[in-house]
């Protein structure tokens, strides 16, 4: 496991206030500092939990938010969209661990749905990537259906209402025609935005993704929202990349937090990460618009904030 002191040796850069500790202030050492300032009514919840497996974590951070129940109902369809993109193995963290993308689907159809699908626009060959991750063999293990994403007859093109870069896009058909939609991305350290997450994740959902690149990729990330906003965001922040993202070179990329976040809020939960990876809160250029644009909450202390840890 990589210590603090360690990694900084090997040039994690962030903030003079981040340590494994606290991550960044999200779980400050003041017991009382976790709670003050008081949420305000109606605001958005955000779970925070740590210390756990992730599959025990994942369970929890559904049953704060009032169980698999309150996003499932029987008979609905499902779709899971996590990070499949690399064609590298799960200990490397480029992609979502299978053990939450088991555990969800296990929830969702416990709920009742009547199928849970599982699908991403890869980078690598897909084949590849959907099997090395180890999420194609866990995705049938635990009943799920297994998509592929890789060929544009999947896709429809839709419009982006407001949308100030991203007009139009070609969306997967699983998003637009499934009932519940769950994003459950790995965070990590990326080149070109700074850091993947909830919103980054959903380029994944998308046929053009070069466009995002060459028309302001903060931006059509943020545009991306007006369109569609995902029920549930699950990250997986066990072991974050916090340099050499999107891929990844090695284990040595990453620091083991042991934490998992849950939001229905999107941009709420991409702040809380920003501050696991040592940045402020809208310290990434597409939280700090999300957050302008009215698309979600980026300030935490309006975030009503449930702050879990499992073990001692």
């Amino acid at each position: 496991m990589n210590t603090r002191r360690n990694f900084l040796k090997k040039g994690f850069a962030v903030g003079a206030a981040f340590s494994l500790a606290d991550l960044g202030g999200l779980f400050p050492a003041d017991a009382r500092a976790a709670d003050a300032p008081a949420a305000k009514a109606g605001a958005p919840k955000l779970v925070a939990i740590r210390d756990g497996d992730r599959a025990s974590m994942v369970t929890r951070a559904i049953d704060e938010l009032g169980g698999m129940s309150a996003f499932v109902r029987p008979g609905q369809t499902v779709v899971i969209k996590p990070n499949i993109g690399w064609d590298v193995v799960p200990e490397r963290s480029a992609n979502t661990h299978p053990d939450v993308v088991r555990r969800l689907i296990e929830l969702c159809l416990a709920a009742g749905a009547s199928s849970v699908s599982v699908f991403d626009h890869t980078c690598d060959i897909w084949e590849r990537a959907y099997e090395n991750s180890g999420i194609a063999q866990t995705v049938k293990d635990a009943g799920g259906k297994m998509i592929p994403g890789h060929d544009k007859s999947y896709y429809r093109e839709v419009e982006i209402p407001g949308g100030e870069k991203l007009k139009t896009t070609l969306v997967h058909s699983l998003i637009l025609d499934s009932d519940v939609f769950i994003n459950a991305p790995v965070l990590k350290h990326h080149g070109g935005a700074t850091m993947t997450a909830c919103m980054k994740n959903l380029m994944g959902a998308i046929w053009d993704r070069p466009f995002y690149h060459r028309n302001n990729l903060h931006q059509c990330i943020t545009d991306f929202l007006r369109f569609k906003k995902p029920d549930l965001n699950i990250i997986d922040a066990y072991a974050p990349m916090v340099r050499n993202g999107p891929k990844g070179k090695s284990v040595d990329d990453l620091i083991h937090s042991r934490t998992l976040l849950a939001s229905t809020d999107i941009v709420a939960i991409d702040a809380a990460a920003s501050r696991i990876l040592g940045h402020a809160e809208t310290g990434i250029e597409h939280v700090r618009l999300a957050d302008a644009a009215g698309l979600g909450v980026g300030e935490l202390s309006k975030v009503d904030i449930q702050r879990i840890k499992l073990a001692a």
